[in-house]
This record gives structure tokens, sequence and C-alpha cells, in this order.
């Protein structure tokens, strides 16, 4: 990875984690799915001009925008609105890693190796030491929130690898239109019309500030650097940038919000980005076999050379019946037609090489 494309991968992490910092400000002046719906709005208009036409299927869009900006963005935000703390929410969302595993084995019968599964477990009881944690300190309710959160977010990235957009940017556009009406209904019947009237009304820069920055730094901008990060380096490469965002979500919590970290929270987040690790590499080592294939390739081709040479035996035996003036000639045409099938050993590696250092 060049160094320009490793500052951006880190860059896109600082802003994910920086993100629920910004949130937890945000919700200071919105209704949690009020504010959700607005983040949408802002991310969706007027990008959604410029980006084309959607390249997917139309039931892709709905569905990762129904689970991801309906589902995963709401509870998260009434999770955190409801006392979960920043730098722990996005400490806590990484066990997303566990539910997509899980829900692709379920949906998709892909097999997780030994190495994941234990990735999964250490992961999980991370999870457990930030509830015993959090039980301690905070409202289990609104932790409960934020893991099923991760959940949708778990099913959402198994419904994104279905969808297989070529495009990140112009999909997660197109997704951002999606969650705003339900999540505005959702907003007024629950959250109440003068609550969320009153939140537009006292406005300030601090609030569009909070919006504009989850809306277009946070989506437009970080998924369409990780979508173009994505396209240039394989996935294996880039993903494991990811497992920096809870380090910047806490670090920033602590010195933004006066979030304080607590042993058995250090000691949760070891576990987690720990186990999450070995869940997201694991997948890279076992597909790095498959490439002991071309092995066999040139062996079928010199096999296939064989017939070529044995025909030029035969007709050397053909000119000792006739008379002696001939099998001048022959000799010196021979030769040349096995000189002619001498050829084809030479061009068939050749191919080969190119293969492999492609």
């Amino acid at each position: 990875m060049k160094p320009a494309h490793l500052a951006l991968a880190v860059l896109v992490a600082a802003v994910w984690g920086v993100n629920f910092t910004v949130v937890e400000i945000g919700l200071g002046h919105f209704p949690p799915l009020l504010f959700s719906a607005l983040r949408f709005l802002v991310a969706a208009f007027p990008a959604v001009f410029f980006v084309g036409r959607p390249k997917v299927a139309w039931k892709w869009i709905v569905a990762v925008g129904l689970v991801l900006g309906v589902a995963k963005f709401g509870l998260l935000f009434v999770g955190m609105d409801a006392g979960m703390p920043a730098g722990l929410s996005s400490l806590v969302l990484q066990i997303q890693s566990v539910f997509t595993a899980v829900i692709a084995f379920a949906v998709l019968g892909e097999r997780p190796t030994r190495v994941r599964v234990l990735g999964m477990a250490v992961a999980l009881a991370g999870i457990a030491v930030a509830a015993v944690d959090e039980g301690a300190s905070g409202p289990l309710g609104a932790f409960a929130l934020v893991i099923a959160a991760a959940a949708c977010w778990g099913a959402s990235n198994v419904l994104t690898r279905k969808a297989s957009p070529p495009d990140a940017l112009n999909f997660m556009v197109w997704v951002s239109t999606i969650p705003v009406l339900p999540l505005l209904a959702l907003s007024l019947l629950t959250e109440g019309p003068s609550r969320d009237l009153a939140a537009l009304r006292g406005l300030d820069w601090q609030g569009a500030g909070t919006v504009v920055y989850v809306a277009w730094v946070t989506t437009v901008f970080g998924f369409g650097a990780w979508g173009r990060l994505l396209h240039r380096h394989p996935a294996s490469t880039v993903a494991p940038f990811s497992l920096l965002v809870p380090v910047f979500g806490m670090t920033s919590a602590a010195l933004f919000l006066g979030e304080s970290v607590s042993g058995l929270r250090w000691c949760a987040a070891a576990l987690l980005v720990g186990g999450v690790a070995l869940a997201s590499l694991a997948p890279a080592r076992t597909a790095a076999r498959p490439p002991a294939r071309p092995a066999v390739r040139p062996a079928r081709r010199t096999a296939a050379v064989r017939p070529a040479v044995q025909p030029a035996a035969q007709p050397v035996v053909q000119p000792a019946s006739r008379p002696a003036a001939q099998p001048a000639i022959h000799p010196a045409v021979q030769p040349e037609e096995t000189t002619s099938t001498l050829v084809h050993p030479v061009d068939v590696p050749a191919p080969g090489r190119t293969g492999a250092g492609s």
C-alpha cells in the first residue's frame, strides 16, 4: 500500500472513530431518530444528483437502507441517547464482525475456519467484560441496544455482499435515500412532533455542524474513500484498519467528552480488538492456499507436446524404401518440420509466466 493510501486508511478510521463523539454532541441538540433522519437526508441530497443512476438492483438498495439506515443507526442513536457512552459504543459496535460471520454462515453457507471461530470467541469474551463494566456504571438496556445495532450492521454487511456494488459511493448515497422517511415517521410517532419542531427551531451552528459531519464527512467521504481503497487493494489489506476505529473513538471521547476509561474497559478493548483481528485476518490465510494450481498446467502442456513429437519419427522410416536420390531431399525437409514442432514448447511457458506475474 502506498503511503498516501496508508494515510487515507488511517484518516477514514479516525473520521469514523471521532464520529461517535460528534453523535454524542448532536444528541444534545436533536432527538435520536430525528438526528438519524437528518443525517441520511443531508447525505443523500444533493449528492444523489451527481453520482449517477444506481448500479445495483433496487431491492438491494431498499434492503440495505432499511437494515443499515433505519435499524442499525436508529438503534445506535437511541442507545447512545439512553446513556451508552460514545467511546464504549465505538468499541462494542465492532462485534458486528462476529454477527457478520454467523449470518454469512446461516445465509450464504460460508463456513468459518477454526482460527476465525477462536477470534469470535475472544471478541465475545471482550463483550462480556464490557457488559460487566457497563453494568457497574451505566444502563444495560442501552448496552443491549448497541449490541442489537451491531447485529443489524452484520446483516447489512451480508446484504451488501450479495448486492456486490461496483461503486461504494454511488451505492451508499442511494442507500441514504431510503431511511429518511421511515426514520421521520418513527420520530413523529415515538419522539413527538413538538419535540422535533423544538429541535429544528433551536438549531444552532453546533447542531448543524454535527449533522454535516455525520452526513458528509462520515458517510459520503468515509464510505467513498473506503470503497476506493477496497477497489485498489485486497480486502485483507484494508479491513484491519477498521480496528483503529475504537482507538480513535475512545480517545476522542476521553479528550472532548471527558469519558473515563476503567481498567475493565481497557481489558474489554484488548479482548475485543484482538478477537476481531483474528476473525478478520483468518480468511486471508486460508485464501492464500489456491496459488498451487498453476503448477499442474505445465505438466498438461508438456503431455500435449508429446503427440507432436511422435509423428516426426514416422516419416523418417518411410524414405528408407525409396531411391537413393530422394533421401537427400527428405532429411533436409525433416529437420525443418521438427523445428516447427519445437516452437510450441517455447511458446507454452510464456503465458504461464505472465499469469504468475499478474
